[in-house]
């Protein structure tokens, strides 16, 4: 059941001083002021950029796990969740205030697009039309150019239904933005279920032909985004076979196993176990560490992947219908400047991951590769699921 929404104005200027959309909690009691007796949302003011208000929302749930959201590149500024003793932590890199985001980063949290990932030397033909994009990734077009979607403002529009808190956000992309054809209605759909899950659905539509590959770009640390190193961190990916890529990260085209490879996940280990030999072979392409695509097995929506925090106990699994993803471990952050974060944290080299799920990069220039053109009267869609349990200590 949806709720009401109460918004409080300051005069001409726009702002939204403060607001909260009530709803019905899970099991459908109210407390004793009519406010929803679980999944809540509350929005206040963030900052301004382009010369317009941003907004960020908090979701909080019936379990008391909290999401920050802002209308700025639909960032996931805050993600709170339990460890094994019920202790919250932040496990999302990030920023405190809209002026650090607007200073630059490495897409903190933010939807990447109109194609996410890389197209090579910026470039590629549809229908017979040459289009030259932004070079903003050495001499690659990297996650949209340099304007994509995480430097936009969305619209908001918040949700509470009988299973969670959603936060709607929609963006047009005009024809000819960053150089890319047609116009394009997005639309991210955060939602922050009971069951302590963090989904996120992505759908576009275009009056044109036009290339779309959308990801979701939080750098994960499951210990607290504080907290150090994630190369302690165990990973299993469900992908038998990877994208081999060239030393400016674009796939060769050609589709590799992963086995007797340092890129293995195929059964869960320590993200570290390998860097050293990843470093040894591999590493001028990578930065040191891993940036890659993996070839999910199996078509459906499907369990892409799985992280844990032994320390924590904190696991979280990605469930995802598209046929990749990639896995970034952070190999350049603190390389190019100090990057402070969010309670005045240096993030540094490892001290988050991505597990972006995707189709794969440069596919527009891959026609062996699953196709990412979106034509008129068709609709993209995406959906990624983070789901977040604990695991306990094992018994001796």
């Amino acid at each position: 059941m949806f709720g009401r929404i109460a918004f409080r104005l300051l005069g001409a200027s726009g702002w939204v001083l403060f607001g909260i959309l009530v709803g019905c909690a899970a099991d459908g009691t109210r407390t004793d002021d009519g406010t929803a007796g679980s999944a809540r949302i509350s929005v206040e003011p963030f900052g301004v950029a382009q010369g317009r208000p941003v907004l960020l929302y908090t979701l909080t749930n019936a379990q008391g796990c909290v999401a920050k959201i802002s209308t700025y590149g639909a960032i996931v500024t805050e993600l709170h969740v339990p460890d094994r003793e019920g202790k919250m932590a932040d496990i999302v890199l990030g920023f405190d205030d809209l002026d650090s985001y607007l200073a630059g980063h490495p897409y903190f949290g933010a939807i990447a697009g109109r194609v996410a990932n890389r197209i090579a030397l910026g470039k590629f033909e549809l229908d017979g039309q040459a289009y030259q994009l932004a070079t903003n990734n050495g001499p690659n077009h990297l996650h949209g150019g340099d304007k994509g979607f995480d430097k936009v403002i969305w619209s908001a529009t918040p949700q509470v239904g009988s299973d969670g808190v959603s936060l709607v956000l929609t963006y047009r992309s005009t024809d000819g933005e960053e150089g890319y054809p047609g116009n394009v209605d997005v639309q991210v759909i955060y939602t922050l279920s009971d069951a302590n899950e963090l989904i996120v659905d992505m759908s576009a539509e275009t009056d044109a032909p036009t290339p779309i590959n959308l990801a979701h770009h939080s750098y994960w640390n499951l210990a607290g985004h504080d907290s150090g190193s994630i190369l302690d961190h165990e990973l299993a990916i469900a992908a038998a076979r990877y994208t081999p890529v060239d030393d400016t990260l674009i796939p060769t085209g050609q589709i590799a196993p992963v086995a007797g490879t340092p890129f293995d996940f195929s059964q869960s280990k320590r993200i570290g176990h390998d860097i050293g030999r990843l470093q040894a072979e591999d590493g001028a392409a990578h930065g040191g560490g891993y940036d890659l695509n993996y070839v999910v097995d199996g078509t459906s929506f499907r369990l892409v992947a799985r992280l844990e925090d032994l320390g924590s106990g904190r696991v979280m699994k990605i469930y995802s219908d598209q046929p990749g993803i990639q896995l970034y471990t952070g190999n350049w952050l603190g390389q190019e400047g100090e990057i402070r974060g969010k309670g005045g944290a240096v993030y540094a080299q490892y001290q988050g991951l991505c597990l972006e799920t995707q189709h794969y990069p440069d596919s527009i220039n891959h026609p062996e590769f699953p196709p990412v053109v979106l034509r008129p009267g068709e609709t993209y869609t995406h959906r990624m699921v983070h789901k977040f349990s604990t695991r306990k200590l094992a018994s001796h």
